[in-house]
């Protein structure tokens, strides 16, 4: 289901649950009714602060909201009957493809790898890049990891387990240093990417978030990360949600919205 859809369709139902009108629920959110009247009919985008307010106003989060998580109540009524069908959610769980982690991973690394500032935790901020901008731009899934609010910005759960078996099996080999005076890990690529698994469009992508981001220092790519919704909306410790980037603003967002007066 297209975002703005289930957001309309979620506020609705939510603002009628808690006994609001559009024009109160509006003037909490600091909107005029008519624009609240179009988002929930699907004729307009709500940016993330908007986004955020809406959620506060009627006692829920940003991921109910947009329909990324289940209401306790609506979670126990998935125990319907088998011979009842379940309402269709987007896909948008993380579809782990780890062929393709190792192939960005050594793409990366050989093109930025060697460059003093990328380390481990840059790597996972760029793939976190490469990840969520390619759902945004594309609304399908490259490398589809799964990626938690870590307090240093965004970290993909799999990296630990795929550099491991990368590493015992000679593909990469990773280097404790310093940098600035800082322990830093790095990884040495020890093979060319097998680019048989990337997609032209991938590539192409791939290369314009390094192109956008390799040059960041860990911290300037990691308090950049900081501000990026998917990552703001996000308790620490869970995973971000990949539906979450159709609510950022510039200079996040990769897609060209169409806003409806």
């Amino acid at each position: 289901m297209n975002p703005t859809t289930t957001l309309g369709r979620r506020l609705k139902e939510l603002r009628e649950r808690a006994g609001l009108s559009q024009s109160q629920l509006a003037a909490q959110v600091g909107v005029s009714r008519s624009a609240l009247s179009q988002t929930e009919n699907a004729a307009r985008r709500v940016c993330s602060e908007e986004l955020v307010k809406l959620a506060q106003a009627l006692n829920s989060t940003v991921g109910i909201l947009v329909g990324a998580e289940i209401e306790p109540e609506l979670a126990v009524a998935r125990q319907a009957p088998a011979n009842q069908p379940l309402p269709m959610l987007r896909n948008h769980i993380p579809q782990r493809d780890l062929v393709k982690f190792r192939e960005v991973l050594l793409y990366v690394l050989k093109y930025v790898g060697s460059r003093p500032n990328t380390g481990e935790s840059t790597l996972y901020k760029l793939l976190y890049f490469i990840d969520f901008d390619y759902y945004e731009k594309y609304e399908e899934q490259l490398i589809g990891a799964a990626y938690i609010h870590n307090q240093y910005g965004p970290t993909p759960r799999e990296f630990r387990q795929v550099v491991t078996e990368m590493c015992v099996a000679g593909e990469l080999e990773r280097v404790r240093s310093r940098h600035f005076n800082y322990p830093q890990t790095k990884y040495l690529p020890l093979r060319d990417p097998d680019l048989t698994a990337l997609s032209g469009l991938q590539v192409k992508h791939i290369d314009e978030v390094l192109e956008r981001l390799a040059d960041m220092s860990a911290q300037q790519i990691s308090d950049y990360s900081h501000a990026d919704f998917p990552w703001r909306s996000t308790a620490p410790g869970k995973d971000i949600d990949y539906e979450m980037v159709f609510y950022r603003t510039a200079p996040y967002s990769q897609r060209e919205y169409v806003e409806t007066d």
